[in-house]
């Protein structure tokens, strides 16, 4: 079977789009200017700093719960006004990439164009609101997310996970090639050979950049896309096939093992 990965519009391997495809961005709090350590209704994780000497900076602790207020990084420096603060919720299978992030992202701006691009208009609709406001800081908080999981894949932020390994050239081609297609029957050989690597050679860096063996990373992935269409009502076989197992018994075995309950079971709680 010839596998559709996607590309990016360069032509070149596309190596988030499959994951960012199952990633749910919310913001759950109002925007605010002249923000001080929460929004309205609870903790911020997200924050825009304006320093006149440094330009702008931007904060993200996407792991954190609360006392933001203590971090060193969520704090501003002494010459910094505070612009914006919101707090974003990330679920979905996708949740996987912003586990892999840092507990906190502090990015000067000034260094990262491409991300002060669509902070400017974040920043606009936070203190020039106008009709559509909140919609439009919905939107432009998806592409901050996106580009700040862009940022740090290519500035090397973690040092084993998901992020970094993707971030190598090699192991990224079976990554995608996973999330692209958790239904095919991968084999450890097939995915080295998809990654242009010796059995042994996939199987020990795989390991050791990404955290887990391959066929582990596989099943877990598979697990957790069946669990998020059950609980969008998908019937049981359904999901049992759309994730590769050879028959729904396998299937439930599988997710039992994984998460202590059966499938059908999440699939009535969603119901």
């Amino acid at each position: 079977m010839s596998v559709p990965y996607r590309t990016s519009f360069s032509g070149k391997l596309d190596r988030l789009s499959s994951l960012i495809d199952r990633l749910k961005v919310q913001v759950d709090n109002a925007l605010v200017s002249g923000a001080g350590p929460g929004t309205r209704g609870g903790i911020s994780n997200l924050r825009i700093y304006s320093s006149a000497e440094r330009g702008l900076r931007l904060v993200f602790c996407p792991s954190r719960e609360d006392g933001l207020e203590e971090s060193l990084d969520m704090a501003p420096a002494a010459d910094e006004t505070p612009l914006v603060a919101a707090r974003i919720t990330i679920s979905g299978v996708g949740r996987q990439l912003i586990n892999a992030l840092p507990d906190c992202l502090s990015v000067p701006l000034a260094q990262e164009p491409y991300l002060d691009a669509v902070v400017t208009p974040l920043i606009e609709e936070a203190t020039q609101p106008r009709c559509g406001g909140q919609a439009a800081f919905q939107r432009l908080c998806e592409v901050v997310v996106i580009r700040l999981l862009r940022h740090a894949m290519e500035e090397g932020k973690a040092d084993t996970g998901l992020l970094n390994g993707l971030a190598h050239p090699r192991i990224a081609a079976a990554l995608v090639a996973m999330h692209e297609v958790p239904a095919e029957a991968w084999t450890l050989e097939r995915l080295a050979e998809t990654a242009g690597m010796s059995r042994t050679q996939f199987a020990v860096t795989f390991r050791d950049i990404v955290g887990t063996t391959p066929m582990g990373y596989l099943a877990n992935w598979r697990l957790e896309i069946a669990r998020s269409e059950l609980e969008a009502g998908r019937q049981v076989k359904a999901v049992a096939t759309l994730c590769g197992f050879s028959s729904s018994a396998a299937f439930s075995r599988a997710f039992t093992r994984r998460f202590g309950y059966a499938p059908k079971k999440k699939r009535e709680q969603a119901a």
